[in-house]
């Protein structure tokens, strides 16, 4: 029995891990199915109304619709610019080479509270009122460094001698990156766009200082925890979640297709 124990260990770990990673996500799922009403405390029954009435609790989708509009906004953004500095900073050699890099992590290292009231400082002494562009601006500056340390490392992966063959049948630069390194770089920029919406969409701290009268779907959860979250959250939780699971399984068989094709 020890001998098994001590052979079966990682797994055991693993499977473990996985368990309490994902109660709060059973929880979540089980209660979207809760007929509770406004309280969705204690379990009352099994109902499928929430998920055919998903917008019945008040605002929960005018909450979800700023949460989408600015996860796609700072996303594009971010995305854009991130790509181009993974691109500059992966690439060429150039003075403060090195303190730029210091100052991408910055964000990413820098707890959300300070990153949060320091952005509030800033547009309180601008006299800018915080609301939706105020958000996005925020939410943009958080996700850049996250972008460009996943499109970095993409970057760094290339093989150069691709390029070099390309230009040896005398594609110009243009026709080098749109036909060569723009395919080999678009997995990381599209698993750094979906990276960034992530976190966008699940951000409270930053959002929370900086969105002034506007609800995003984090802080309508927030806020209705007070009274009990209604079943519709859990129901726009739970699909949010399926969702991001079928890009996640999506990709997995695209890229395990696509390697199957090259061997």
């Amino acid at each position: 029995m020890s001998r098994w124990f001590s052979r079966n260990l990682i797994r055991i770990y693993a499977v473990l891990a996985l368990i309490y990673l994902f109660i709060p996500v059973g929880y979540t799922m089980a209660f979207s199915f809760n007929d509770a009403g406004k309280r969705n405390i204690n379990w009352q029954g099994f109902t499928l109304d929430n998920w055919k009435n998903p917008c019945g609790a008040p605002d929960i989708c005018v909450a979800l619709g700023n949460s989408l509009k600015i996860g796609f906004l700072s996303t594009l953004v971010a995305t854009i610019l991130g790509t181009m500095i993974a691109f500059a900073l992966g690439r060429y050699k150039f003075r403060g080479r090195s303190s730029t890099n210091l100052l991408i992590f910055l964000p990413m290292a820098t707890p959300e509270i300070v990153m949060g009231a320091s952005l509030l400082a800033m547009f309180v002494n601008l006299n800018v009122n915080t609301g939706f562009w105020t958000t996005v601006i925020a939410h943009i500056m958080f996700c850049i460094s996250f972008v460009v340390v996943t499109v970095k490392a993409r970057v760094a992966s290339l093989d150069p001698k691709l390029e070099e063959a390309a230009r040896d049948l005398y594609a110009n630069e243009y026709q080098t990156f749109r036909r060569v390194t723009f395919p080999l770089v678009l997995p990381g920029i599209a698993a750094a766009a979906l990276l960034a919406f992530s976190l966008s969409f699940d951000d409270f701290i930053i959002t929370n200082f900086n969105s002034g009268t506007i609800t995003t779907f984090p802080k309508f959860v927030w806020i209705s925890s007070i009274r009990g979250v209604p079943a519709q959250a859990n129901v726009i939780g739970t699909a949010m979640f399926l969702i991001a699971l079928f890009i996640v399984i999506a990709g997995q068989l695209i890229g395990s297709a696509k390697a199957k094709r090259k061997s």
